[in-house]
């Protein structure tokens, strides 16, 4: 069985209870902490996540029954639209959690609230396992290497590596976001900079709103030209 976790960025007391600031090993240790939340207990309840499924199960079905996906997140996952995301390549845990919260009205979206409704847990795996089994087309989005550099050296600032991973394709419940549509992620960090974006614990809201609306658009550029490693 895999524990799903959720994690937050460390505080200070955190870094003093595990040895203080002048530790070194207490920092890298303890630069994640796990958090359970109460979504990610009643999907383990459902059994939605915790289990380890096989890498290909769901996905024939899973391909089957995004027919209905297709006209807005493309017939391979990869959105036409620039201000709809590409599931294509994006964590199984993360869909399958992204399509929970739609379903049970924890994120309000007027075009998923319809489709997600009538689907059931099978259907929100088998969903999860195709999307995820597909690969994420080559960026479109290019910037000139002033942008880049900016938002690569944000990207380090805010050690957005440490829950996104290094190459920034997300793992577990953590979303993809190299390669995302340059729109969408602005979007979204404009989302969470406002509050009114849903998470589990506050750890995105945090750090948008210590950053300016220029600097978010300096970091979803530089993330929108990655491509897959």
């Amino acid at each position: 069985m895999i524990l799903i976790r959720h994690t937050r960025r460390v505080s200070r007391a955190d870094v003093r209870r595990a040895g203080g600031p002048g530790s070194r090993s207490a920092v890298q240790t303890f630069a994640l902490v796990p958090v359970w939340t109460p979504v990610l207990v009643s999907m383990l309840m459902l059994g939605l996540v915790g289990l380890a499924l096989p890498a290909r199960a769901g996905v024939e079905e899973g391909r089957i029954k995004a027919e209905v996906c297709r006209p807005c997140h493309g017939v391979d996952g990869n959105s036409p639209t620039s201000t709809i995301p590409s599931l294509a390549g994006q964590p199984r845990q993360f869909i399958t959690m992204a399509l929970y919260m739609f379903r049970e009205g924890r994120r309000n979206n007027p075009l998923m609230a319809p489709v997600s409704a009538g689907l059931s847990n099978t259907d929100l795996n088998d969903l999860a396992a195709y999307f995820s089994a597909q690969k994420m087309a080559v960026p479109a989005r290019q910037a000139d290497a002033a942008t880049v550099a900016k938002g690569r050296a944000i990207t380090a600032a805010n050690n957005c590596v440490a829950c996104h991973t290094p190459t920034l394709v997300g793992q577990q419940h953590i979303p993809r976001l190299a390669g995302q549509h340059q729109p969408y992620l602005l979007e979204q960090l404009k989302a969470f900079k406002a509050g009114t974006r849903v998470e589990f614990d506050g750890t995105m809201t945090s750090a948008a709103q210590g950053l300016a609306v220029e600097d978010l658009e300096l970091l979803s550029d530089y993330l929108a030209t990655l491509s897959s490693p």
